[in-house]
């Protein structure tokens, strides 16, 4: 096992891996940028390093300072988290040539499903249901009209290096798709350097369901279940829930063996996600995560198995630590991404956190790095916190979440936790139906 594991990451999630850490007698180094010298798990880790400025492009995502930081530190091994490069095939292999262990998937696995196209191609390899869309990247109108016409409209355009929802264009008929094409490659341009993009059928009210994975490089695979990841905004998640109320037990034990067996024919090894959309009974393969999630914890609190130590533990060359029949599923787990950002115009709010309260009681997680006196930097994404609630039902998980809601106070800067609250109160959503549109018009709709 590893001695010291340097951590590539900040916030809430650095501070998870090294709580997973503290538990396995695994020392740990933090990262920070010099507008982090003050977080938390710069204080709590046992060695800390500066590695630059404030910008990611010079700290986080600086990959010689990283590698650096892990030289002086004495690190056996890095995290890289989730974000920053914690999915750059590049990192991941140069982490292996200076001679640490990357605690993630192998650099050509990241490499292939971070191509969208490419990804679809595998699934497709590993007998698993895709949308239908093109064969690859569209290289002319012409080729995109004869496909949507094939596959009929509406259809959306994406961006094969795409991600957040940048590069995607919907096209309602013939008349709408070159101008889509034309600003999809633009945007996908800007945002990825690689204006490539291919077409898929476009669904009018999917559910976004996605498979947790973990393996080993003893050809072991598990699956922990579904999360339902249908709400969300401009393409990002706001909450999830597991399991999904949209599935039943067949459904469920069918995707859940499809994915395991695809990914213990594809070799991989690590967490991962499979991620899919769900329709009318059907599934479809979007894309797949090589990389730890920010809704990992919504499955851990219906699993009881902790995600970031069976990481660590298959980094390390060890088998995971139990069998799929090993897999226990108990109630009920919603999870709320508290953002500093208005609840009512979505701008960050950063600042100084002038109090700061967190909910308690039994079947409550709060995932955070903040404290009272902390102040939120510009910089970064605005996840703040993550609020984790279980019950032994849907319904009671759901009491218990609106209780804890309640109770949570981050005073000095505006929150998501207003817009959470009144979510949760919404007639659909306690009724589970919702779909990836539905949040988009409950915010427009100021019900």
């Amino acid at each position: 096992m590893f001695e010291k594991v340097l951590i590539a990451n900040r916030g809430e999630i650095a501070l998870r891996i090294h709580r997973a850490c503290r538990e396995m007698g695994i020392r740990t180094v933090a990262v920070h940028s010099t507008a982090d010298a003050d977080a938390m798990h710069v204080r709590l880790a046992d060695e800390s390093v500066c590695i630059g400025p404030p910008p990611s492009r010079q700290s986080y995502l600086n990959m010689p300072a990283i590698l650096s930081a892990a030289t002086i530190a004495g690190a056996d091994a890095i995290h890289p988290g989730i974000g920053f490069l914690s999915e750059n095939a590049q990192f991941a292999a140069m982490v292996e040539e200076h001679g640490f262990t990357f605690i993630g998937p192998s650099p050509e696995h990241i490499t292939l499903m971070g191509d969208k196209v490419a990804a679809k191609d595998a699934a497709r390899s590993l007998n698993i249901p895709v949308v239908p869309g093109s064969d690859g990247a569209i290289d002319n109108d012409v080729e995109a009209m004869r496909v949507a016409e094939e596959i009929g409209f509406p259809v959306l355009v994406k961006a094969a290096a795409g991600g957040g929802g940048k590069g995607m264009k919907v096209a309602e008929s013939s008349n709408d798709l070159v101008q889509a094409l034309s600003l999809a490659r633009a945007e996908a341009k800007a945002n990825f350097g690689n204006d490539a993009v291919y077409l898929e059928k476009y669904l009018s009210h999917p559910r976004h369901i996605e498979i947790q994975i973990l393996a080993d490089s003893h050809g072991n695979v598990i699956h922990l279940g579904e999360r339902d990841c249908s709400l969300q905004r401009r393409h990002q998640k706001l909450l999830e829930e597991a399991p999904s109320p949209a599935l039943n037990a067949s459904q469920r034990t069918a995707i859940g063996e499809t994915a395991t067996a695809a990914m213990r024919r594809f070799g991989y090894r690590g967490a991962g996600t499979l991620e899919f959309l769900f329709q009318d009974g059907e599934f479809y393969f979007i894309e797949m995560n090589t990389r730890l999630q920010v809704e990992h914890p919504v499955s851990e609190m219906i699993t009881g198995i902790d995600l970031v130590r069976e990481q660590i533990r298959v980094a390390a060359g060890a088998p995971l630590s139990l069998a799929q029949d090993d897999v226990t599923f108990n109630g009920h787990a919603i999870e709320c991404r508290i953002n500093a950002e208005s609840s009512e115009t979505f701008l960050p709010s950063p600042g100084l956190v002038t109090d700061y309260h967190a909910p308690g009681g039994l079947g409550v997680r709060v995932d955070s790095a903040l404290y009272a006196g902390y102040r939120v930097p510009s910089h970064y994404d605005s996840l703040i916190a993550k609020l984790i609630v279980s019950g032994s039902s849907r319904n009671e998980c759901l009491m218990r979440l609106r209780r804890a809601l309640e109770e949570f106070f981050i005073g000095g800067i505006e929150t998501s936790i207003p817009l959470h609250r009144r979510l949760i109160a919404a007639p659909d959503f306690i009724n589970g139906d919702y779909d990836i549109r539905w949040l988009e018009k409950f915010v427009a709709s100021k019900e």
